[in-house]
């Protein structure tokens, strides 16, 4: 039963998305809602806007959809949750926190479609992001303890990792099917990992977001034929970071590898990576980390004579190979966490040599 839900969860989200992203690019087309070539831009043709649209209606489509059912359809889904183990009143109880996260999200997908159509300054969206941050971490419980009983500092911190993770995908959003691809990625560990600690609605969650992923990634990947813009980048950075934040690493019960709440962090190397990489070249250079350009590790990828198809395949597999081996950071002991970690950064020393080669 709980595979046929979700698979449910996982093709309806990807056929959904597909369709919403085909009317999208249609009525973005006819409205002139486009990306046009641009010195800081790598795309060489006018492309349909609006992908972001597709992505965030999704989501917020299957969301609501799915808590309507738990909400007044409790006689069969009373039934349902028999046959899988779950607790609805859990859920029910925890209404309030989702109903904060969705408002956070659609904030953010007003500014990015803002931001898509007007060109909004960069301090503004920074500040927009990490007031949305600090509303999620407190009121939609989005946050990480850390061990820190302190709810204030637990906060900040979650905070500043909800506005990072956000820029971090809205830095992605270079290239087609870059950030679609790699937030799938990136979220395919995340589900392992709540499958893993039978978080069913953080892993519900994840397979949504998945599947609406991958039904964009039909019209993004190369050649893209749409863009997701801010309104999607901004979106999926979020969701991404609430994802890393409400899946449970750490049982104290179970375990003593305290080390397994550094999993995001492993999961998230390959974006994070790109994030400081072309933050510290732009500084470096005397130029605003803000402003955009063509030195994303993406792109200097393709300049060393990859397509774009083979780069972001590069990049995927990349994510891939760090996650995959993060799974295992709850099982092993200190010797092999250390392998991971270890790992990890071969894996972007590779990368950081393969993109400097002349």
């Amino acid at each position: 039963m709980l595979i046929t839900v979700a698979a449910i969860l996982l093709v309806g989200s990807f056929a959904l998305s597909v369709i919403l992203t085909a009317i999208v690019r249609k009525l973005a087309a006819r409205t002139d809602f486009v990306a046009r070539p641009a010195a800081d831009r790598y795309h060489q043709g006018v492309v349909p806007l609006g992908g972001g649209i597709a992505i965030f209606a999704t989501l917020l489509i299957f969301i609501l959809t799915a808590t309507a059912a738990i909400r007044f359809l409790p006689g069969y889904l009373d039934s349902l949750a028999g046959t899988i183990n779950i607790d609805l009143s859990d859920f029910l109880g925890k209404i309030g926190q989702l109903l904060t996260v969705l408002l956070s999200v659609s904030v953010l997908f007003v500014l990015g479609l803002w931001d898509d159509k007007s060109h909004l300054g960069p301090f503004f969206k920074l500040a927009v992001q990490f007031a949305v941050a600090i509303v999620a971490a407190i009121w939609g419980e989005v946050r990480v303890e850390l061990f820190i009983e302190n709810k204030i500092i637990t906060s900040v911190l979650s905070a500043f990792w909800i506005a990072l993770i956000i820029n971090a995908f809205n830095f992605l959003d270079n290239m087609d099917g870059a950030a679609a691809g790699i937030a799938a990625a990136v979220s395919g560990i995340l589900f392992t990992a709540a499958a893993i600690s039978g978080q069913v609605f953080v892993g519900g969650l994840a397979l949504v977001f998945i599947g609406t992923l991958l039904g964009f990634l039909v019209f993004n990947f190369p050649p893209a034929s749409i863009f997701m813009g801010d309104a999607g980048s901004l979106a999926v950075g979020f969701f991404v970071a609430l994802l890393t934040l409400r899946t449970t690493y750490y049982h104290q019960a179970q375990s003593g590898q305290w080390y397994s709440v550094f999993m995001p962090l492993v999961v998230m190397a390959v974006p994070l990576y790109d994030f400081i990489s072309v933050t510290l070249l732009r500084l470096y250079q005397g130029k605003s980390p803000f402003v955009g350009d063509t030195q994303h590790f993406s792109h200097r990828l393709k300049r060393r004579g990859l397509t774009d198809t083979q780069t972001v395949l590069t990049l995927y597999l990349a994510t891939l190979c760090t996650g995959l081996s993060a799974t295992f950071l709850y099982q092993v002991n200190l010797a092999g966490a250390i392998l991971i970690f270890i790992q990890t950064v071969m894996v972007l020393a590779i990368i950081a040599v393969f993109e400097t080669t002349t």
